[in-house]
């Protein structure tokens, strides 16, 4: 029996050597496994020169992964937050424009309501003129743009999202040394009609940006269409 166990501890030693010089030449284990720290039963009390106490690791590290966590959940609960503004905000819109009584109210609605409705400093809608001028659009917060212009702004897209930018008159004649973040926003009113935007711009340098979610001004905008569509009586 004496001999089994002395055989067995001088085992366990020998393995324990085995790993502390196995670490020895792998120092960054736990950092490619810091998951392996779960493993281990740390020392409670520092034993003197030379022992590391593990304890005050693990609740460094619980600390940080709790930090983690609240900022995450904080940031959740901000942007579900900004999310359900964003959404009230647009459904109001859209049942101001539904309001209009009469094509020149629709008008305002869509060129000085909007602003205020959905939080921003300045709403134009801008159209290209070639001959082919939208019909009975007399009134301010139109602006009108030579031919090819909607298209060379819009690069191509459906809805632009730009910020920390400078304002451009032709978007919004004196109101342009305001903005700084703009939402460009493609109005496809009929195959009759030039091209066509509507405009919003802020202030605020990051109101709007490129990796914002655009559904919601999407559905702004095809109601902006079809309203338009029934006062003018036109096809799509």
């Amino acid at each position: 029996m004496m001999t089994e166990t002395s055989h067995a501890t001088e085992t366990d030693a020998l393995d324990a050597q085995r790993v502390v010089a196995w670490l020895k030449q792998n120092p960054d284990f736990l950092k490619q496994y810091p998951h392996a720290c779960d493993l281990l039963i740390p020392p409670t009390l520092n034993a003197g020169k030379g022992v590391v106490d593990f304890q005050s690791y693990m609740i460094e590290r619980l600390k940080a992964d709790k930090s983690e966590a609240v900022e995450v959940a904080r940031e959740i609960v901000e942007n579900a937050r900004s999310n359900m503004n964003n959404q009230t905000r647009i459904h109001r819109a859209v049942l101001r424009v539904l309001e209009a009584e009469n094509f020149d109210e629709f008008l305002q609605i869509i060129t000085h309501d909007l602003s205020t409705l959905l939080n921003v400093d300045i709403t134009t809608l801008v159209t290209e003129t070639a001959g082919r001028a939208i019909p009975h659009i007399h009134t301010n917060g139109i602006r009108v743009v030579p031919d090819g212009t909607i298209n060379n702004w819009m690069q191509n897209k459906t809805i632009l999202l730009q910020d920390n930018i400078g304002g451009i008159e032709a978007l919004y004649g004196p109101g342009a040394a305001l903005v700084r973040s703009q939402a460009l926003v493609r109005i496809d009113i009929s195959q009759k009609t030039p091209p066509a935007i509507l405009a919003f711009g802020s202030r605020d340098p990051e109101t709007f940006y490129p990796q914002q979610g655009t559904e919601l001004v999407g559905f702004l905008a095809r109601v902006v269409e079809n309203e338009f569509r029934s006062w003018l009586y036109l096809p799509s």
